[in-house]
């Protein structure tokens, strides 16, 4: 890293990356907008690269910019673990940090609320990564818990499948899906979906693909990749693009409209994830907390024979 380079300046650069939107991106670091611009620009400077592509309506990465995005990252989650283990070393607060997929999917922070509620001096790091990189940080321990489809986790990892979540269609408030209680996943093969990107979400794009597939067609995939289900929402209400996305996502994102697929319906499967040699008691709180809110607000007992048949291909073992 260059010695000009601050921290606060890679976290700016992180967070614009992720909302690809200089206003949000702002308000998420409590700063203001001119503010966050400044410390970028000093930052694209101090590296002598132009990390970021601008224009009046849009912000996108540049090669340079996707690649230093990636050492970004893990040069602050090394930080992180750093200070981390320096609070331990004195005798700090018991940690725990959590890998969520997007701060908008809502499962994660209700768990956690009743987690903290269970343990009022535990300190909980939300840390926002994708799935493949939550089975490594798991692994390597900069992660103790994580969340996201299990079908494609490494054997070190265990999981417990607690949501089957309604899948549905993200459109536009126009779209001649709006005004249907219900979107026939046939009906998606005339429109243009926008995926994932591949290395962060793998697992949601092979869903989504195997989803279409079985109703008899190769989904129209959008050019482009966004690293928010927020910044996927932005391109929707421009009428780019439409995107799948479950119902716990839905609240936050303003703007769309979202309608549940059907024939057939569609569920997400959202498992805990956790190293499977942890014995720590916080960790295995989140695990009994997922299982008993997943029973008190029937996230599975209310999915029928199509979210059934998922479960048994990605099936996960109960906490012993």
């Amino acid at each position: 890293m260059a010695a000009g380079v601050e921290l606060r300046q890679l976290r700016y650069f992180v967070t614009l990356a992720e909302e690809l939107h200089f206003g949000r991106a702002a308000e998420r670091e409590h700063i203001v907008q001119s503010a966050l611009s400044q410390q970028v620009q000093r930052l694209e400077r101090e590296l002598g690269v132009r990390l970021l592509e601008r224009s009046t309506h849009h912000v996108g990465l540049t090669t340079a910019g996707a690649v230093f995005l990636v050492e970004a990252r893990q040069i602050l989650a090394r930080v992180a673990l750093a200070a981390e283990v320096a609070r331990s070393a004195v005798g700090a607060a018991a940690t725990l940090r959590v890998g969520i997929i997007d701060s908008s999917y809502d499962s994660m922070p209700q768990i956690l609320h009743e987690v903290q509620a269970r343990y009022p001096g535990l300190v909980i790091h939300q840390v926002e990564v994708g799935v493949p990189e939550q089975y490594q940080q798991l692994i390597d321990g900069r992660l103790d818990v994580g969340i996201g489809r299990a079908a494609l986790a490494p054997p070190q990892v265990a999981s417990l499948l607690f949501r089957q979540d309604p899948l549905g269609v993200l459109v536009p408030s126009g779209h001649r899906f709006a005004g249907l209680e219900g979107v026939p996943v046939a009906d998606l093969a005339r429109e243009p979906l926008l995926l994932s990107e591949e290395a962060r979400a793998p697992e949601f794009n092979q869903f989504t693909v195997e989803m279409c597939r079985a109703a008899g067609f190769t989904p129209a995939v959008y050019g482009g990749t966004v690293e928010s289900i927020r910044a996927a929402a932005d391109l929707v209400a421009q009428g780019r693009c439409l995107v799948c996305a479950p119902s716990s996502c839905i609240a936050a994102l303003p703007g769309t409209i979202w309608r549940p697929l059907t024939e057939p319906a569609s569920y997400y499967p959202w498992s805990v994830l956790w190293r499977a040699a942890e014995d720590s008691g916080h960790v295995h709180a989140v695990v009994s907390c997922a299982q008993a809110m997943s029973k008190r607000l029937g996230w599975l007992a209310t999915v029928g024979q199509a979210a059934q048949e998922q479960s048994d291909t990605d099936s996960e073992p109960s906490l012993s």
